[in-house]
């Protein structure tokens, strides 16, 4: 598998290229081992992308957040590093259900194709050096990092952070850096998010120690 600099240049919308991956998907159970193989070629940080469609709405599926939350994480630490991914084999190997994984894979892709018609060369500084680049990557990591944080009851804690992975990945297929711009505003607002959460979760703490002591 290589990076992305092969399916840049693709003509076709990255929506249909991740519908084509999606409708290829087969049988109860799934693996991001075969997702990988599916994509083979066409570049890593589609890996990336179609791993954090799951997120782009308010639903939980069992082990998806693990698998495909380290799968970005490493994927992108690839890219950061200009090398082939390693992952361990039970984050490769985990089986995933299908009849709920799909259903939200299909809707990412839907929102996907919203944002397909603006996607075009631009602000090329975002993406014309490999110093840049690790920095986007590095960004996809932060983002995959927080989409593992155990809040999935908390609304919006997967989805932001998801859909800063998306832009930053679709941008850097694109060489699209306003989107990748995108990217970086809902890392942030990410960010802010978490610690606004932490601080009022530390708040409660203290004013339950206060009511106990």
């Amino acid at each position: 598998m290589q990076t992305s600099r092969g399916f840049e240049d693709s003509a076709k919308p990255l929506s249909d290229t991740l519908r084509e991956l999606i409708e290829g998907i087969r049988g109860n159970t799934v693996t991001l081992r075969q997702l990988m193989d599916a994509i083979g070629e066409q570049g890593l940080l589609l890996v990336c992308a179609l791993a954090s469609l799951p997120f782009l709405i308010p639903v939980s599926i069992p082990g998806v957040s693990t698998v495909f939350g380290a799968a970005i994480i490493l994927v992108s630490i690839a890219v950061f590093l200009n090398r082939l991914p390693w992952m361990p084999k039970r984050i490769l190997d985990r089986q995933l259900e299908t009849s709920k994984l799909l259903p939200a894979l299909q809707r990412g892709v839907g929102i996907v194709s919203r944002i397909d018609g603006y996607l075009k060369p631009r602000l090329l500084a975002m993406t014309s050096t490999s110093s840049v680049n690790r920095l986007n990557a590095l960004s996809i990591t932060l983002g995959g990092i927080l989409l593992m944080f155990p809040l999935g009851l908390v609304p919006f804690s997967n989805t932001l952070p998801a859909i800063a992975i998306l832009l930053t990945a679709v941008g850097m297929i694109q060489r699209d850096g306003l989107v990748i711009l995108g990217g970086y505003l809902f890392l942030f607002a990410t960010m802010i998010y978490f610690s606004v959460l932490g601080f009022f979760a530390l708040r409660a703490g203290q004013g339950l120690a206060s009511f106990f002591s």
